[in-house]
């Protein structure tokens, strides 16, 4: 791997515009099925524009969408892409207790897998929510044979965050005392503060040019980054749902911008699924 240009990770968190926590206020799970369903349009347009690029990525599948779109996940596979688990009902895992999250966890390994006829390897939990005081998640997910985990984002935020985490791909312990392949987030540094360039709602916040010079600085000190995306992202036609300043500030700000910037940083920077990148960087057995 050439270390003046290191190959990052491309991921998609795939669930729908209703799925999200920011909105979470508003939308029932009880209405999930209900509601226009976009993701699998939207998850076909990003497959598209990565085809476009010759880039692979990872996309870690909602359960709730892999048990209603198997043949979306069977696409996604054969398009050469990882499949990874985003867990069942995007549910905060502070919000729940551990049986509860192994059942979920379980039953969305499982309906990957039974769609895809793989083992999946990895996990990221919805909303980055492995924080300090759900690190026993880590436990479940080696009991259930994941091979690395990616949600653990080393900043301050209202809902999530370990700020002192290494931003480090590599080994982290949970309280068990067993280890498990961790890449987290990683997050630029511009005048001693930390500043979130990886994605999701900062990289549609943010100015292009804010998150290109953080990315740069990431690959500049021969870090790997994991990008991330949601296919609601692309999609400014989605329905507009009632909710607070803060939220509605996180959700829909610049929908129609994203496609264009996400052109940018395929066309900038070198990608491949995140196994692929913890295997080259010997963290991983086998990236198959």
């Amino acid at each position: 791997m050439n270390p003046k240009r290191p190959v990052n990770a491309f991921t998609v968190d795939v669930e729908d515009y209703f799925h999200v926590a920011a909105l979470a206020s508003a939308v029932s799970r009880e209405s999930w099925s209900s509601r226009e369903c976009r993701v699998e349009r939207n998850t076909e347009r990003l497959l598209a524009l990565l085809g476009e690029r010759g880039v692979s990525g990872t996309f870690f599948v909602l359960g709730w969408v892999a048990e209603r779109y198997p043949q979306l996940v069977r696409r996604i596979a054969a398009g050469g892409h990882e499949v990874a688990c985003h867990g069942y009902s995007h549910q905060l895992i502070y919000a729940q207790t551990p049986a509860v999250f192994r059942e979920e966890t379980a039953r969305a390994k499982g309906l990957l897998e039974d769609a895809i006829g793989v083992p999946v390897q990895g996990y990221r939990a919805a909303s980055f929510s492995v924080i300090r005081t759900t690190l026993w998640a880590l436990d479940t997910l080696i009991d259930l044979g994941f091979a690395y985990d990616s949600s653990i984002f080393p900043i301050r935020h209202d809902r999530y965050g370990i700020p002192d985490a290494s931003p480090e791909p590599g080994s982290v312990t949970a309280p068990s005392g067993r280890t498990l392949v961790e890449f987290p987030m990683v997050p630029a540094r511009f005048l001693g503060t930390t500043i979130p360039v990886c994605g999701g709602g900062y990289f549609r916040i943010f100015p292009y040019w804010l998150t290109r010079a953080g990315l740069r600085q990431i690959n500049g000190r021969g870090r790997a980054f994991p990008f991330y995306l949601h296919p609601w992202e692309i999609d400014p036609g989605q329905p507009r749902i009632r909710v607070g300043t803060l939220s509605r500030l996180r959700h829909y700000t610049n929908l129609h911008r994203c496609e264009a910037r996400l052109q940018r940083v395929l066309a900038e920077f070198a990608f491949a699924p995140m196994r692929t990148v913890l295997y080259a960087r010997g963290l991983l057995a086998a990236a198959s």
